[in-house]
């Protein structure tokens, strides 16, 4: 499936398909041997219309002002959805020189290399044309395959919070791993 994707920028006219996408990849979220990799109920993993709306609106938002976000998409040859991966501004305005990094693999697409070349796209973005410094992330301790790929690309981890989240019954880590872009 993900052998000849292409990987390019999102449109607005792709969002509806990409919402659809992402539900349906979330229905994988801590199911069967793939490992918990949202911080949400299994039963509830699912982004819905207000977190969609807030999505929406921050593609809309000016590069280097606060709230905005970039979304490439992976296209399979059959025209479908075999991955993504976003960068979005850091919360904190003295934070302008960093982006956070979101990212899926379809099920079908998975350990065949769309997870870096996903990362490697976004990076030569961040770093040519957002002029970033710095890429950092936010993964659940018990995705060894994500923190695993991760560090193949250039990810190192910055940070362990234990017990950062109980869902269904667990106490849940989450690790912070960042990647530097260019020397400030």
């Amino acid at each position: 499936m993900a052998g000849g994707a292409i990987i390019r920028a999102a449109g607005g006219d792709d969002l509806d398909a990409f919402f659809v996408y992402l539900n349906d990849h979330l229905r994988d979220n801590g199911s069967g041997t793939t490992a918990l990799f949202m911080p949400m109920p299994r039963a509830a993993s699912r982004f819905g219309p207000e977190r969609e709306a807030a999505f929406r609106k921050a593609l809309g938002i000016a590069l280097g002002q606060p709230g905005w976000r970039r979304l490439w998409l992976a296209i399979d040859a059959q025209g479908g959805i075999a991955g993504h991966i976003d960068l979005r501004a850091r919360p904190e305005g003295a934070c302008a020189h960093r982006t956070l990094l979101g990212m899926g693999v379809h099920r079908d697409a998975r350990k065949q290399g769309l997870g870096a070349r996903l990362i490697d796209l976004a990076a030569t973005w961040a770093a040519g044309e957002a002029g970033l410094d710095w890429i950092d992330l936010e993964v659940l301790s018990v995705n060894a395959a994500a923190r695993q790929l991760y560090g193949r690309c250039g990810f190192v981890q910055t940070g362990d919070i234990a017990d950062m989240f109980r869902i269904d019954g667990e106490a849940l880590a989450y690790t912070f791993m960042s990647r530097r872009l260019r020397n400030f």
